[in-house]
């Protein structure tokens, strides 16, 4: 595990979809830099640590969405969220069904607007805090039977930079990050075709998939007081993909 380190003591995170991958990586990492964490997920996360407790919610449920976020913040000041949580399903566009397409975006946008503005508004009143949304790379480039994916992501980049313009001045900060290709879940089927995942790390300047620590370090710096000046940002994490 690479030694990232930045001291959140005394600050509260919460982290959605911390089941696995790149949630589960950001939500031990912040925990191992001092952060109370807070995961929100449709199933346990299995994690085991004095500063993290898991709040069970399906997202794409408004009422259980609403219910989770009550629960937090009566107890809770929260400092840092991390919209993580998210889901692609695949289609040729010309075939895609409406039902889907709701479906990924409720949970990719929809979600993380509501989010930002639960938890957003009471650091707007403090004056400080940080939001994370995980963009994607296809906020760069379109990809392909990801339509609704990539209409999702590239509006969680312009989202994010959009409320930076107003919250900016106002002591909040709210970035992005646009992980490259990833070794999860969300990205068996590309690993398992051989030919495709060569193309893939081929055309990656550092010569290796990424892994989901890697996003969180990412994430670590936006959260720190060394990102304090940033804001707008979608911050390709990539392994030099884009620079190709």
């Amino acid at each position: 595990m690479p030694d990232f380190s930045a001291d959140l003591s005394g600050q509260t995170a919460v982290v959605t979809g911390t089941s696995s991958g790149i949630g589960r990586a950001v939500a031990e990492l912040y925990l191992r830099n001092g952060a109370e964490v807070i995961g929100i997920q449709r199933r346990p996360s299995g994690i085991s640590h004095e500063r993290y407790r898991d709040v069970t919610a399906d997202l794409a449920d408004p009422g259980e969405l609403a219910d989770a976020t009550r629960s937090i913040l009566e107890n809770e000041s929260v400092d840092i969220l991390v919209n993580n949580a998210g889901i692609n399903i695949r289609h040729r566009f010309e075939e895609f069904p409406v039902g889907d397409w709701d479906q990924v975006l409720q949970i990719n946008l929809r979600t993380v607007m509501e989010l930002i503005q639960i938890f957003g508004r009471p650091m707007l009143d403090r004056g400080q805090g940080t939001v994370i949304n995980m963009a994607s790379m296809l906020c760069f480039f379109g990809g392909f039977t990801a339509s609704a994916y990539a209409a999702s992501k590239g509006a969680v980049g312009q989202l994010t930079k959009s409320i930076a313009n107003e919250w900016a001045p106002r002591g909040v900060n709210v970035n992005a990050i646009a992980p490259g290709f990833i070794d999860t879940e969300m990205n068996v089927a590309l690993l398992a075709d051989q030919t495709r995942e060569r193309q893939i790390r081929e055309r990656i300047p550092a010569g290796r998939w990424g892994r989901p620590e890697d996003i969180a370090g990412a994430a670590l710096f936006l959260a720190s007081g060394a990102a304090r000046y940033v804001h707008g940002v979608v911050l390709p994490v990539d392994g030099g993909y884009l620079a190709r």
